[in-house]
């Protein structure tokens, strides 16, 4: 079910519009391109977003910066911009991970994680669980809590959903006090939106009154709509994820930014979804309100994902190398608009992601405590990393290391 327009607040439906970056914009990447990238190419890109991140000029010269190659070049054009932006430290956040249910009416081509009720292996805990488990999490010093589930119709108080999703707030509260709530996608607040017909906005300043904290931004997939027909067709489109963002950074809440990647995904297509993040960080940044938090890479695993893709794709594992040269590019892409970029540990490895440190990334994210989602995919990489791993994967590196809060702050001294 796909929320109509009526849900939005007019003005960030129409200014959706305006940041969606239109793949059509500019001609394909010509085949002769500079053997690698350069500081007059990175500065000629980066007056050019100031400018506008979606005109022609902007994709053709995102095209050139995508289709580079892994070498030690980019890596190290993106090494160096890394530590002109947030320095040598290496920042992680202690946080549980909470997939309260993998209820779902939706279909999703790459999704191993959704099941129907009553199916084999469907879940759906109860507050009690989930406050054990949020209790627990402080207990072990951590600083949020990060909360995301399937669409489930049927998660409902007092005949609301959104009443209910205030409720698993405030009972995690209750459990953990002080934890910040970093909860519910794009998708996921649109959801509750459509099953109350409610504004999106009435949604927003509800879960704000309930303890929301800031949002991940995931559902995000890549933004090109012809990805999103074959990929994820009964999710949000393109520009309604754009119009969730929006209103959410309008509210004061800041979110997250995702790519998923290595699947039926163009060169193109990235670089137009990483174009539109800067549209929306600096349509943020316009208004004086904080944006995108971080930007997270988050590689297709396919090992346990649905057959066709699967198969179209013909791999179950990422490819290290090319999610690394993709990692430096997004580093240099994204420039000034959003300096945080974190690789999965969970879908590269603790490995894969220590190696992403140098090509660009600078944070190692979350402990996590368990993870339902990537792992029901297939990933390699666990459900768990403990304090004492990240900080090794940091100073393996020779990098000073740090704990941050879920808004890349200081972590208070009674946590």
């Amino acid at each position: 079910m796909i929320a109509q327009q009526e849900s939005f607040d007019p003005w960030a439906w129409r200014l959706s519009e305006q940041v969606v970056c239109a793949p059509a914009l500019a001609p394909p990447a010509v085949a002769s391109l500079p053997p690698i990238w350069s500081d007059d190419l990175q500065r000629e890109l980066v007056a050019q977003l100031s400018a506008d991140p979606t005109s022609a000029s902007s994709v053709s010269l995102a095209d050139q910066l995508l289709a580079m190659p892994a070498s030690e070049a980019l890596r190290g054009h993106a090494d160096r911009l890394r530590e002109q932006l947030v320095g040598e430290t290496v920042t992680y956040v202690v946080n549980r991970n909470l997939n309260f249910t993998n209820h779902c009416l939706q279909h999703c081509s790459f999704c191993a994680f959704r099941r129907d009720p009553g199916a084999d292996g469907a879940y759906w805990h109860s507050f009690d669980t989930l406050q054990e488990r949020a209790a627990e999490a402080a207990q072990l010093g951590a600083s949020e809590l990060c909360i995301q589930g399937g669409l489930n119709p049927d998660a409902r108080q007092e005949g609301s959903a959104l009443r209910y999703y205030q409720a698993l707030l405030e009972a995690l509260q209750a459990a953990a006090p002080g934890l910040h709530l970093h909860a519910f996608s794009p998708q996921e607040l649109l959801f509750i939106a459509e099953q109350d017909a409610l504004p999106l906005q009435a949604v927003i300043d509800g879960l704000l009154d309930a303890g929301l904290g800031s949002i991940p931004g995931t559902a995000a997939e890549v933004l090109d709509e012809s990805v999103r027909a074959r990929l994820c067709p009964e999710k949000l489109t393109a520009r309604q994820w754009c119009a969730v963002v929006l209103q959410v950074h309008r509210s004061g809440l800041r979110s997250t930014a995702t790519l998923m990647a290595g699947h039926i995904e163009s060169n193109r297509q990235r670089a137009t979804h990483l174009l539109t993040l800067v549209a929306l960080q600096q349509m943020a940044w316009q208004h004086q309100q904080a944006g995108f938090s971080e930007f997270v890479l988050l590689p297709f695993i396919g090992a346990q994902a649905p057959a066709p893709l699967r198969q179209r794709v013909g791999r179950d594992q990422p490819e290290l190398a090319a999610m690394l040269a993709l990692t430096a590019q997004a580093r240099l892409l994204l420039d000034r608009w959003i300096v945080n970029h974190q690789p999965s540990w969970v879908k590269l490895t603790l490995a894969g992601a220590t190696e992403a440190l140098r090509w660009g990334a600078n944070d190692l994210g979350g402990t996590l405590m368990e993870e339902s989602i990537t792992s029901a995919a297939g990933a390699l990489g666990g459900t768990a990393q403990s304090v004492e791993a990240l900080r090794a994967a940091a100073g393996a590196l020779q990098r000073p290391v740090r704990q941050r809060t879920t808004l890349y702050g200081a972590v208070p001294a009674c946590v």
